[in-house]
Formats: C-alpha cells, structure tokens, sequence
C-alpha cells in the first residue's frame, strides 16, 4: 500500500500548521544548500543529510526537518525527533525560546537539549 505524499509531512510536523509551514522552509532550505531529503519513519521526521553548510553543531532541527551535513546516528534521530515535537508545540516562537535559553544555558545546560535527551545529542553528560 503506498502511502500520501501528505502523510510524512502530517507526521514530521506533528498536526501542527506552523510547524508544516516552518518544515517547508526548512526542506526548501536545505535543497538550496546541497541537502538530501528522506523521511525518517521510526521518528517522524525529515532527515536533510550532505548539506555544504547551514546547519549549526553537527545539525539542526528546523520545524519537521533535521539538516545535517552527515548521516546521522539513530540516538541523534531520537533526539532531533524531540526538538521537532518542541517546535510543534511553541511553534514560530520556539526558535526564540532555544535561543534565549542557549544564551542563558549553553549546550547540556539548555533545558531544550535536556529534554531532548543530552546523551543521544552528542553531549557530554558528567
């Protein structure tokens, strides 16, 4: 049985109009820099992988949409995964939350990353 076009970009953006319209953005911006799109299905989201650039650490989730320059680690998957149910439920506003609490706690002390899980997102846990 083949599945919608429609259905990943449902499940990648959890339901959420915003987080459809900032995970379109993100694919788009991801082709522009050289990005490989495929859907992710145990975790529900867009994996952008081979980008030249634009991405921040070793990725960046962007609404439904992780972009990478790498093929990323399942953990890493998992983690991501969580940061797009985080811009599901803040919506637009999530990309100044993130930044107001990395300027406030940088890396493993960021509470988005916590949440995310700091072991499969690459941090180093003391």
């Amino acid at each position: 049985m083949r599945r919608s076009r429609g259905v990943p970009m449902i499940r990648a953006t959890r339901g959420n109009g915003q987080s459809a319209a900032i995970t379109c953005a993100a694919l788009a911006y991801a082709r522009v820099w050289g990005g490989r799109t495929a859907f992710d299905e145990e975790f529900g989201i867009f994996v952008c992988s081979g980008m030249r650039g634009g991405f921040a650490r070793g990725g960046t989730t962007i609404g439904g949409a992780f972009l990478t320059g790498r093929t990323p680690a399942r953990t890493l998957l998992r983690h991501e995964a969580v940061h797009a149910d985080q811009w599901a439920t803040y919506g637009w506003s999530f990309a100044l939350r993130y930044l107001f609490e990395e300027l406030r706690h940088r890396g493993a002390r960021n509470r988005f990353e916590i949440a995310a899980g700091l072991a499969d997102g690459g941090y180093r846990v003391s």
